[in-house]
Formats: structure tokens, sequence, C-alpha cells
């Protein structure tokens, strides 16, 4: 078969599209024509095509359980935000939803209200009051409530090789009122792990890799929909 520039997209299209799931037929069908347009309008070189695919290979081969680095990836280039906010925008008065990340565990242990989230003999002792309440300001008594921060060297605990356990992670419930609070350590601004295929795309794009100093919230109620913030 002979191909060009001009009717390989609709080809390949063509042999993509047998499948039985009509979703998936379509969801390739757009693949294929955006990443053939983007070859075409860019003109693509062949050397440019293997850097990238390189760094495709990079970011496989240094993934491992705890370091996600195709999470990363897909949170530089927005990808994450935007597939957040078109499946689950909010309404007027809702909190604004952001992305889970790459340092979410399912390793946090229950605490109770009053508890301390964190080891770090070195970190500014925080405390944190938080109140949940509806869009109409009604307090949410029962709510599930993930919180995992850095410690005071802006480093999460499973990037640590002397990871043992969770430290700065948790997991509440808002009580009667709608309230859970906690001991932490005053969250400090961190760079991305730029030791591997995202520190070279910083490098490459002249992005700085620095995040500000956050915590991180995930709430879960059953007739609510999930926020993270």
């Amino acid at each position: 078969m002979d191909l060009n520039i001009e009717d390989i997209t609709k080809t390949v299209i063509k042999f993509c599209s047998q499948g039985a799931d009509a979703r998936m037929k379509f969801v390739l069908e757009r693949l294929v024509t955006h990443i053939h347009d983007f070859a075409r309008e860019t003109r693509l070189t062949t050397d440019e095509w293997r850097a990238g695919l390189d760094w495709l290979e990079a970011c496989g081969r240094i993934c491992t359980e705890n370091r996600k680095e195709l999470i990363t990836v897909s949170d530089i280039f927005g990808l994450s935000t935007l597939v957040d906010e078109i499946n689950y925008p909010k309404p007027p008065g809702a909190t604004q939803g952001s992305i889970l990340g790459p340092f979410h565990t399912t390793e946090a242990e229950e605490k109770a209200n009053g508890d301390s989230i964190s080891h770090d003999p070195n970190g500014e002792p925080l405390f944190v009051l938080c109140t949940v309440k509806d869009t109409k300001g009604n307090p949410i008594p029962g709510a599930q409530v993930h919180v995992w921060e850095a410690d005071s060297n802006g480093e999460y605990d499973i990037e640590k090789l002397s990871h043992s356990g969770p430290d700065g992670r948790g997991i509440f419930h808002s009580d009667d009122q709608g309230e859970f609070y906690f001991d932490a350590i005053t969250p400090v601004p961190y760079p991305i792990l730029c030791d591997g295929p995202v520190g070279v795309f910083f490098k490459l794009s002249g992005r700085h890799e620095y995040r500000p100093a956050h915590v991180h919230f995930m709430f879960e109620k059953e007739g609510f929909d999930n926020l993270i913030t």
C-alpha cells in the first residue's frame, strides 16, 4: 500500500476503527488526527520525533511504585487540570478543584481530630482548623478527608530512601459541626523532582521547577461530589 502525507491519516484511522467499542473508536480517531496534524503543522523532523520517543521511554523507565513520572508529565502540561475541569465542573460558590498529584498514597492512617500528621522535628508547628460546608454554607458532618504534605525539606515521605511508613499524611472525619482539626508543620515551597525527564523538559522550556507551599486535601462523602484542593 502506497501512503502519502495526505492519505495516511485516513488509512490509520480506518485500521484503528475496527473494534466494537464506539467510544474507543472515537477517541482513537481524534488522537490519530491531532497527532498527525501536529506533525504536519510543525513539519516535525526525524531527529525531533526520535528525541520525543526517547524522552517518553525515559519517563517510563524512571517510574516506580512511588515515582509517578508520567503523572507529573500530565500535570506540567496542564492535562490533569483540564481533564479534572471537564469531568468535575464546580457550581458557583464551590471550592475550585485541584489535581491529585503524584504523592497521594493509600498508606495514610485514620486519625482522630487533634492528632498530628507530622513527625518532622525541624518543621514549624502548625495547627490546622477547617470546616466543611456545602454551597449554601451548611456544615457537612461525616466527610472523610485525606490530608498530605511534604516535610520541612520539601520532601514527601514516599520520596525518601528511609521510608518505612506514612508521615505527613492522615485521614480525618468532620464532626457534627463539619469541623476537623490536626497538628502539622507549616508547608514550604519545594522543587518538582528534576533528576529525570521532567527536569530535562524544564531546562529546555526555561520553566522553573518550584511549587508554592501547600497542603493537600481530598474530601469524600456519599451524595456529594469529591473535591481535591
